[in-house]
């Protein structure tokens, strides 16, 4: 496994599983298989509801959890009251801390939440904090306005959509991006592009493993998440190997501009409405 330094001095994993989608029996066997195949680093969230599943997943793994890196976020409903909020992840996680909390969407009153996770990191409730599908105004307007700089930024990152601008804008911060969809939500056109194809022959690896490695040359962390056993294994199967410099610049000349999710402000702001049971989870 590779590290990343983040801007408040600690190391995170530069691969790991996500869980979005993620019914809690699957969520709770795909972190088992993870960490039993290597992986450190989990990824889920309040609104995907399955934060109880992969807590249950982590001990029934029998690894420490100080040798596991744990994300979540909170979602929009919960701004409001984030204290409360984090709080009930950790009990739902059955855990005494998260090493990554992320603010799920830039919606309401995300600088009020982001305080109370500053409040949480100070008496040790939270390693580091992130941001989730904010933009570079957004990400600027929390810094700004806050102690605890971001140190991760989770966005969606692939080949056709490399986040180039907001990558340039990192570098001032000292964050880094996570990538959610970096295979570019499995695109088809994607995965077969030629370069990717002659890059895996070469190495002997699938494209899909191509641009994961491409990933954590440039700097990203890649979450992809799977429920099958030789997916995940696979997908962490890619530090054997380094791309040259020549084939990251082709892999970078996929750039097309293209995204895979949008959602309008509005859309956004619809997301405070939904407010589910997360404390009811199976």
């Amino acid at each position: 496994m590779e590290y990343l330094t983040l801007n408040n001095g600690t190391k995170i994993p530069a691969a790991g599983i996500g869980t979005f989608m993620m019914q809690p029996e699957e969520a709770e066997n795909s972190v088992v298989s993870a960490l039993s195949n290597g992986y450190v680093l989990i990824d889920t969230a309040n609104a995907y509801m399955n934060e109880k599943a992969v807590g249950r997943g982590m001990k029934r793994s029998g690894i420490a959890r100080e040798n596991i890196y744990l994300s979540t976020k909170l979602w929009p409903s919960k701004y409001e009251d984030a204290d409360s909020a984090i709080d009930d992840t950790l009990k739902r996680l059955d855990t005494d801390y998260v090493d990554l909390l992320f603010l799920h969407q830039p919606v309401g009153d995300y600088v009020g939440a982001y305080k109370a996770m500053e409040r949480a990191v100070k008496v040790g409730k939270v390693k580091s904090l992130g941001l989730s599908n904010f933009d570079e105004e957004q990400i600027k307007k929390v810094a700004d306005a806050t102690e605890i700089r971001p140190a991760v930024a989770q966005v969606e990152a692939h080949p056709y959509y490399p986040q180039t601008s907001l990558k340039e804008y990192l570098k001032e911060t000292g964050a880094v991006i996570m990538a959610w969809y970096p295979l570019g939500h499995g695109d088809k056109s994607l995965l077969e592009e030629s370069v990717l194809t002659a890059l895996a022959a070469k190495y002997g690896k699938s494209n899909a493993q191509i641009i994961l490695r491409w990933h954590t040359q440039v700097g990203n962390i890649v979450i992809p998440g799977s429920k099958n056993e030789k997916h995940i294994k696979d997908n962490i199967d890619i530090f054997d190997f380094t791309l040259t410099n020549e084939e990251l610049r082709k892999i970078a000349a996929l750039d097309k501009g293209v995204r895979y999710y949008t959602s309008s402000r509005e859309a956004l702001q619809g997301y405070l409405a939904f407010s589910p049971d997360f404390n009811g989870q199976a």
